[in-house]
């Protein structure tokens, strides 16, 4: 028979055994290492990037990796069965942020999307992302036929849907889009029929013509237009891809040196410590610098993906994918914005941009996934 879960199922049950200290060793320290490279090579760029501003974004980055290495203790520490019996309080509440952060939150980079706090600002959008991903595995995770039913398909869809329409009413569509590769990933994994895949790809081309025309603002449209025609704009919307472009291609095989590129230097490329960091990365250190960048990313997403194919059960499975796929798409989508293949949107790169919630969200996933990996000893 076909599964029936809800999204109000009843909690997952909880493994009786704990797993030992001398499991550690059996974990995917490959994931920490891989993390503690980009990690440094971030801070090393975001100090590079600022060295002539006035702000001092290098220690404020410092100060948010020491949190985060602390939030991926605490998220490390919990049974990942615990938190998803929480998922639906942590999910309503994480849309309860994202309804006020619309009233009274304040507008950064065009979209009203944080909540200050002194001289901080705090981004709900980047906690809606790990409480959806939750909800979500808690929802496909319990017994299920092989393929999902388009019942529970539309049910997953409207979980997503959710917290992305609240983010794309900031406006922040770059925000909204991290909710997709998240949701598609998870769907993959739990079953779905091919016919369900081509409806939503019909369903998507049909939602993408009414966005264009009802859900986007001017310079959002006019950034898609200079997207596709960059020189038709080049003192105004398409100033950053140019700049940009400029930056990686003036950097060559070995780039100029630590601190010697005259595009970030000189102030020419905009938002050089947060989305286009590894332009940045690319003028200092050429094609190599970006060719280990990558190399590590890939890595880091194969240690994932490793811990996601052995994992014990299906909710660890789920969790994991649906948490490595908003890791990747971020890590594919600021590389192919930067070199202009892409449109651009306010969207970093993992553990090298500059940013607290977005280094905060970064380090609890890579808590959760070693989470995930360690209890496999006792979810058999």
């Amino acid at each position: 028979m076909r599964s029936t879960s809800s999204p109000i199922s009843a909690p997952l049950p909880l493994p009786d055994q704990r797993p030992r200290l001398e499991h550690l060793a059996g974990i995917r320290w490959g994931l920490i290492a891989t993390a503690l490279a980009l990690t440094a090579i971030g801070l090393a760029t975001v100090a590079s990037a600022t060295a002539e501003s006035p702000i001092d974004y290098f220690s404020r980055q410092l100060v948010w990796v020491g949190l985060g290495w602390i939030a991926m203790l605490v998220a490390f520490s919990f049974n990942y069965h615990t938190l998803l019996s929480w998922s639906l309080l942590l999910y309503l509440a994480t849309l309860v942020a994202l309804a006020l952060v619309l009233v009274v939150g304040y507008e950064a980079g065009g979209a009203q999307g944080w909540f200050r706090i002194g001289s901080i600002g705090i981004q709900p959008s980047e906690g809606a992302k790990l409480a959806t991903a939750l909800y979500l595995t808690r929802y496909l995770g319990g017994p299920a036929d092989r393929a999902l039913g388009l019942r529970q398909i539309l049910a997953a869809c409207g979980i997503a849907a959710a917290p992305m329409a609240l983010v794309a009413l900031e406006p922040d569509l770059g925000g909204a889009a991290m909710f997709v590769p998240m949701l598609a990933g998870m769907l993959l994994i739990a079953g779905v029929r091919a016919r369900y895949l081509l409806t939503a790809a019909g369903a998507a081309i049909v939602l993408a013509a009414l966005v264009w025309n009802f859900g986007m603002q001017d310079y959002q449209r006019q950034r898609v237009v200079t997207f596709l025609a960059p020189a038709s704009d080049p003192l105004g919307a398409g100033y950053q891809v140019r700049q940009s472009k400029i930056a990686v291609g003036s950097g060559e095989l070995t780039g100029k040196g630590y601190q010697q590129g005259t595009q970030s230097q000189l102030r020419f490329l905009p938002a050089k410590h947060t989305d286009f960091i590894l332009a940045v990365l690319a003028e200092e250190w050429g094609f190599l610098g970006v060719a280990a960048v990558l190399a590590l990313y890939a890595l880091y997403l194969s240690n994932a993906v490793a811990v996601a194919a052995r994992a014990r059960d299906r909710a660890g499975i789920l969790l994991v994918v649906g948490l490595v796929s908003v890791v990747a798409f971020h890590v594919l989508y600021n590389a192919a914005m930067v070199i202009g293949l892409l449109p651009i949107t306010g969207i970093p790169l993992p553990f090298l941009s500059y940013g607290g919630s977005f280094t905060l969200l970064n380090y609890t996933i890579l808590g959760l996934i070693l989470g995930v990996d360690f209890r496999r000893f006792v979810n058999r």
